[in-house]
Order: structure tokens, then sequence, then C-alpha cells
């Protein structure tokens, strides 16, 4: 049975992390709202999980996945769920909380990237709200980018599975949902404050490695060849507005 995986179309979003752990593994899955699932579903489908008082364990928000009877929510806590379906995770217990946690603080950056745009609030346009924005992108590209690529830098110089690796990994030797995430928040990154991020990668060129290394993955690679993998834009987390580069 195919997972379902429900994102908002047009977007890549934080729908994106679950999508490449999926594509990486070659697992069978439905992007509902993208109308991959049968006629009739698509939001309809989604909103049904949100907003009808029958689903007993509703989800905040998207992304949200269904496998079953089982309705995950939470980027985090999907990868956390798949990883070892997808042998995206360690098997011991300590390497795979660790692998959570790594992934925990990658959320905390991509909710800090998405707040350059929208520091006031998310229901205001960033046109009424932009020199909060500018103050924002200052603060986070002088001291916030720098600290969390350098602390995905010592994580990375600190995995004893990286010795002899030309492509780095966050948790042991093998490749991880949370070696794909930090790429998905690099590519991000690159595109919303290439400048910014050009700056800090010089200083972090683990992260860089990885970054450069993980397309190299047979299906990974096919998949962001295709047209599934939706470009960036204005309308997702990660935006480009060049005063916010500094």
């Amino acid at each position: 049975m195919a997972y379902e995986l429900h994102y908002w179309p047009g977007i890549q979003g934080r729908g994106e992390f679950v999508r490449l752990a999926l594509e990486t593994a070659g697992a069978a899955y439905l992007d509902v709202a993208r109308g991959d699932a049968d006629a009739g579903a698509g939001l309809p489908s989604m909103l049904h999980y949100l907003e009808d008082p029958s689903v007993r364990r509703p989800p905040f928000a998207c992304p949200f996945l269904v496998d079953g009877t089982r309705v995950i929510g939470q980027t985090a806590a999907i990868l956390l769920y798949l990883g070892r379906r997808l042998k995206l995770a360690p098997a011991g217990e300590a390497d795979r909380l660790w692998l959570h946690q790594i992934q925990l603080t990658l959320a905390d950056l991509v909710a800090e990237a998405h707040d350059l745009h929208h520091p006031i609030g998310s229901s205001l346009y960033y046109e009424d709200q932009k020199a909060e924005a500018l103050r924002r992108a200052e603060d986070f590209r002088r001291r916030r980018l720098p600290k969390f690529l350098g602390w995905c830098e010592a994580v990375l110089e600190r995995n004893a599975g990286n010795a002899r690796r030309e492509v780095p990994r966050m948790v042991g030797a093998r490749l991880s949902y949370a070696d794909l995430s930090l790429f998905q928040v690099v590519e991000g990154l690159r595109y919303a404050l290439p400048l910014a991020t050009r700056r800090a990668l010089r200083r972090t060129p683990l992260v860089a490695a990885l970054h450069a290394g993980v397309p190299r993955q047979r299906r990974l690679a096919a998949y962001l060849a295709s047209a599934r993998r939706l470009p960036f834009n204005e309308q997702g987390i990660f935006r480009h507005y060049p005063e916010l580069d500094g």
C-alpha cells in the first residue's frame, strides 16, 4: 500500500523534506494534493484530515503522512517514522535519537529562514513588514546562519563514520534522512540568500561537500532532474528578496 503524502501543491515547502526521503528510497507514495491520488481526491482529501471532526487525531498542519490507519504530522516526526522503514536511519536507538535531534535542529533553521520574510506574522504580506524583515535578515546573516551551519560542520567533523569518505554523512557511514534534509536546507538558502550562504559555506567545507555529494545518489538525481521537483518560488519557505541578502 502506497504512502500518502499531503502537502500544498505548487511549492516545495516542508513537504519536500519528506518527498526527498521517499524518492531516494524508491518508496511507493501518492502526492495527494498534486493529483497523484484517485480522481476526486487531492485538496478535499487533505482538508478532510485537517478539518473534519471525525478525525480523532488531526494533524495541526501539512505536511502529514497517511499510512493505512496512521496519520503522522510534523516533518521530523514523519521522518522518524519513515527512517528505518526506508533504510534511511541507523539501527541503533542512540543513533536514531541523535538523528532525530539533528532533524529537529534543521527544523529550527528552516523556521528561522521562513521568518526572514515574515518576522511579524504569516498573515501579513512581506511588504507590510519589510523594515522588520531587513533587521531580522541582518541578524540571521551575521549570527544565526553561521551558528547553524557551524554546528552542522562540527557534527560532520565528529562523526567517526566519515573516515575516508569523500561525501560526509551526519550520522554513521550510510546516507540518512538528515543528510537529505541538510542538502535541502542548503539548496533553499542558496536560493534565498545566495551571497550570505556562499560566505557561510566557505567556512564550512564539510557541509559544502555533503551538499555537493548527496545528489549523486541515483534515485535522488533522477528526481531532482524531473518535473516532479518544483522550483523554489516566492510562495514557499525559502524566498529570494535581494535586499535581504545584504
